[in-house]
């Protein structure tokens, strides 16, 4: 069985703690500081992040041409090492979990530490609206001369002892690691199962 993140929208109140904290952990781990996970707003279904589902048949490593995405530590990982930036990947995810990120040229006005991937955070803007500028930067029709993109996608951050910093850090415990350890009502999988289907067709329409 695969590992994976799951989220209960019941629960979500959309305050991008978990995106901040998903930024700032691979930041540290000299990984690109972009988010692993994006967050939908979807009234009256509810708010909650997606991220990859580490499917047991992933879509993503069947098409990608260098083998940059492998089964790994009971999930499916991607080495940004060995990722061209083809996009294939992205193109495949039926969740649309995979986006490409990089570091921007000198000409885009991004800050730099925590909120490197996002406009300033003193802006009036409510948080969501700058999410929806993150996504259109991060577009797979998107980008610019001088900057590689790589895939971007959840890892549920290997290099922590503790886990997925995106669970640690959500204060509503709206996110929780899925393991053969853990118990989760059946009745909460199928809700979540049935809001990533419908997202996903959403996206695709």
């Amino acid at each position: 069985m695969n590992h994976f993140v799951i989220a209960d929208p019941s629960q979500c109140i959309g305050c991008y703690a978990c995106v901040a904290g998903c930024v700032e952990s691979h930041r540290q781990a000299g990984l690109q500081a972009y988010p692993r996970l994006y967050i939908i707003h979807t009234p009256p279904h509810g708010t909650m992040p997606i991220q990859c589902r580490h499917c047991e048949e992933p879509a993503c490593a069947a098409v990608c041409p260098v083998k940059a995405i492998s089964y790994q530590r009971d999930s499916i990982y991607l080495n940004e090492s060995l990722c061209i930036g083809c996009k294939m990947c992205a193109v495949a995810c039926p969740f649309g979990a995979i986006v490409p990120g990089g570091t921007p040229t000198p000409k885009f006005d991004f800050n730099v530490g925590q909120y490197t991937y996002l406009n300033t955070p003193y802006q009036a803007d409510p948080m969501y609206l700058r999410e929806i500028g993150l996504q259109e930067r991060l577009s797979l029709l998107n980008w610019d001369i001088g900057q590689k993109t790589v895939a971007v996608k959840c890892d549920l951050c290997y290099f922590r002892e503790e886990g997925p910093a995106c669970v640690i850090a959500c204060p509503h415990k709206a996110l929780s690691l899925v393991d053969e350890q853990t118990e989760q009502p059946p009745e909460f999988i199928e809700q979540a199962k049935t809001f990533a289907q419908l997202e996903a067709g959403e996206a695709r329409d």
